[in-house]
This record gives structure tokens, C-alpha cells and sequence, in this order.
């Protein structure tokens, strides 16, 4: 007897080259088969699948999920209900001073699959910005040494560049970044946003497996020039093994950028939602609304579906365990409705777009366990929505509204 059979969905996991109607057979937290015509009876619960997507649950390379300790964080629960990301991985919140509460106070009490870069300031994101304008807090010994005392949960290093973040200092913290990240063997994820630095002097210091992110961003350390063609140091980069990860957030992604992408050939190899307090009011609002606004642009379906699924885990180290639904690997699900239509869908400046599919998640399954839905909290206190997103909420371009559309 399975556990928990999802029967008659059509399975898309281009990471294992599942595709077809096929049926998924879980037993405790492990996928046990992925076959055609399982019986109802030889499992306990039966999940019907007809007419959904069956996925691997998505993998998020970049949220913010230290909640009521840092600036930016949110509770990932309501979030990953209603949205298929099975896996968070928290992009720096946590500094050296403040990792233990994270582990502690978060990851714990969670029935998501989380973990965590490291930032390279001892304070992490607690406040909006300028962790590393004070090179004191860029302890290179101490940095190296939390990292090895959770192995565990901390997968790498994370640095935000840009002017506002290390002010006087330059390119300094970015070197101690990469000081830590060469001592510990771990990847280093570089945030680009406003420069200076220059973009050009940045990705000549990313190392092969290095992760850039927010690639698509319209500020002046973008990736295109004035003509929208892609530089070719960003090109040289790519092609010697920096990864290229979206990291949509609330002033991270252009549609001039990501379209500049898509006329070279070269789409992200993450796709990621940079969710944050700022971020997940819209017009962000969760990685599948993402991942949407990359179909409408024309990269193919089942690429998106990879850069969410297979290539997240293997960046993590992770393949055969998530991101895919081989048998044997972690039983993380996501059922999710393709709707076909007319869907505005916006950059973090309005520029619009019109998608004619929109991805809707229907179940969220982790660790062999479906998710129940829960009510999304307030903002923060120190979160004010902008005209924005209340024209976005007002016209019922939420996921929640969707959802409720949708079973309407």
C-alpha cells in the first residue's frame, strides 16, 4: 500500500525527462513510483490530478525568510501553500550575529525544507540597507566560522553590491565575501542593484558556480547596454560558469532586460522571486506569478520549469533528492493549473505585459505531506503599500483573488 497516490495529472519533470499522463506513488517522505495506471486501491489517499501540471515542488534560490527580526523577512508557511515552493533558500538575512536565531526560531518550527546563505555582515538584513558600509561588521574569521558550525543549513555566502550597501567601501566587502566562500568551498551569491561598483568589475571577480543575482534588473549595473544587447563581459561570465539567477524582488526585474536575454539565446538558469516584505504585495507577489511573466516573454514551459525544479538543486548539490520526481527522491509535489487567457502581468517599474498562461498552484506536498492553506499576515508595521500594489489588489491581480476566481 502507497501512502498517497496522485493519479490522471500530466507529470513534467525535465530534470528525470518524466512527461506524460502519469501516476505518482509516495510513501512516507520518499516518491516510491512514477508509473501509468496505478489503482485507487493500493494507496490510502488519493489525490486526482486531472487536468493539472504534477511537478517537482519549486526551489527558491532567493527569499527572505528571517520574519520579525530582520527588515525584509516574511513567513514562508502562507506563502508556500499557496504557491508549490517546497524548498527556501534564505538569501543572507542572517549574519554572524544573528544565524542562531534563524536556526532557531525559524527553520525549526518549520515543515518546509529551508536553508541559507551566510552574509558576509555580522548583521545581516536587519535594516533596509548598508550592512556593509562598516567593513568591522565584515568579519572574514567569524564568517568562516559560523558557516562550519552549521554545515546543516548554511550552503553558501551572500553579498548585496551596490552604492547603497557598501557606501565608501567599494569592492572590499565583495573581497572578503569571496575570501570566505573560496576558505569554506561554498558558492558566493552577489546582489546587484544601483552601481558603483561597475557591473564590469563585479563579474570579473565571479568564480565558476558563483550565482548573480537579480540578472534581469534595469538599474545601471544591468546586464544590456543603452541598445538592449547583452555585454559581453555578462556573456563571458555565463559561458565560464557564473550562474545567472533572476531574483525578482520589488526593484529587481525588467521586462527590457529579461527580453534582451531572450534575444541572445540565453534565458536565467534560476528563476527565483527575491520574496520579501516589499516584494510579495506585488508586483512580484510569489515565484509561480514569476515564472508566468517569464512564459509570456516566450521562454519555453518546460525551461521554466527547470530553472524552478532541477537546476536550483543542482546549484544546491542536491540533485536526485529535490527537484525532480524520480523514485527515490524527496516526495516534494506540486500540482498546478495552466490557465490560458489574457493575464496583465507587471516589471517592478509597471511596464506590462500580456501572458496568455498563468500558473496557479493547487497543491503544495512535502516531505509526502500536503500543505494546508493558511491566511497570509499583515505587512509589517514599517511596510506601507504603495499606489501600485493597491491598483494591483483592487483589481484582483493577487494570487489569493485568483485562487478564488478561480473556484468561483
Amino acid at each position: 500500500m502507497y501512502d498517497l497516490l496522485i493519479q490522471r495529472g500530466e507529470v513534467l519533470d525535465p530534470g528525470a525527462g518524466l512527461h506524460g499522463l502519469l501516476d505518482v506513488a509516495i510513501n512516507r517522505n520518499r516518491i516510491v513510483a512514477v508509473e501509468r495506471g496505478i489503482p485507487a486501491e493500493a494507496a490510502f489517499r488519493v489525490v486526482d490530478a486531472r487536468g493539472l501540471l504534477v511537478m517537482p515542488a519549486l526551489i527558491d534560490l532567493h527569499t527572505h525568510i528571517y520574519h520579525h527580526v530582520t527588515y525584509w523577512g516574511i513567513d514562508p508557511a502562507p506563502v508556500a501553500a499557496r504557491s508549490g515552493v517546497g524548498t527556501w533558500l534564505d538569501a543572507g538575512s542572517a549574519g554572524a550575529y544573528t544565524f542562531a536565531g534563524l536556526r532557531e526560531f525559524v527553520t525549526r518550527q518549520s515543515a518546509l525544507r529551508l536553508y541559507a546563505l551566510l552574509n558576509i555582515s555580522a548583521i545581516g538584513l536587519v535594516g533596509i540597507t548598508g550592512e556593509l558600509a562598516n567593513l568591522d561588521y565584515c568579519d572574514v574569521a567569524l564568517c568562516e566560522r559560523i558557516i562550519n558550525l552549521n554545515r546543516d543549513l548554511i550552503v553558501g555566502v551572500k553579498a548585496r553590491i551596490d552604492r547603497n550597501t557598501v557606501a565608501a567601501n567599494g569592492l572590499e566587502p565583495l573581497h572578503r565575501a569571496l575570501q570566505v566562500a573560496e576558505a569554506c568551498a561554498l558558492p558566493l551569491m552577489v546582489h546587484i542593484a544601483l552601481g558603483p561598483p561597475a557591473i564590469e568589475d563585479v563579474l570579473a571577480l565571479l568564480r565558476p558556480g558563483d550565482i548573480l543575482t537579480h540578472c534581469c534588473t534595469g538599474h545601471s549595473m544591468r546586464l544590456v547596454d543603452d541598445s538592449g544587447a547583452l555585454l559581453e563581459i555578462a556573456q563571458r561570465a555565463w559561458d565560464s560558469g557564473v550562474i545567472m539567477d533572476l531574483g525578482h524582488g520589488a526593484g529587481s526585474f525588467a521586462f527590457a532586460s529579461a527580453e534582451a536575454f531572450g534575444r541572445a539565446g540565453r534565458w536565467p538558469d534560476v528563476i527565483s522571486s527575491d520574496i520579501h516584505q516589499l516584494s510579495v504585495h506585488g508586483p512580484l507577489f510569489d515565484l509561480p506569478t514569476c515564472m508566468s511573466k517569464l512564459l509570456a516573454l516566450g521562454m519555453p514551459l518546460e525551461a521554466v520549469i527547470r530553472a524552478t525544479t532541477a537546476r536550483p538543486a543542482e546549484v544546491l548539490g542536491m540533485s536526485g533528492e529535490l527537484g525532480t520526481l524520480r523514485p527515490g527522491a524527496l516526495a516534494d509535489v506540486a500540482l498546478f493549473e495552466l490557465q490560458t487567457g489574457h493575464f496583465p502581468l507587471y516589471d517592478i517599474t509597471m511596464d506590462m505585459r500580456v501572458g496568455t498562461q498563468l500558473l496557479r498552484n493547487a497543491l503544495t506536498i512535502v516531505n509526502g505531506q500536503p500543505l494546508a492553506p493558511l491566511l497570509a499576515p499583515p505587512p509589517a508595521p514599517w511596510i506601507e503599500l504603495n499606489d501600485d500594489q493597491r491598483m494591483l489588489i483592487a483589481r484582483g491581480h493577487t494570487p489569493e483573488q485568483f485562487a478564488v476566481q478561480r473556484r468561483g
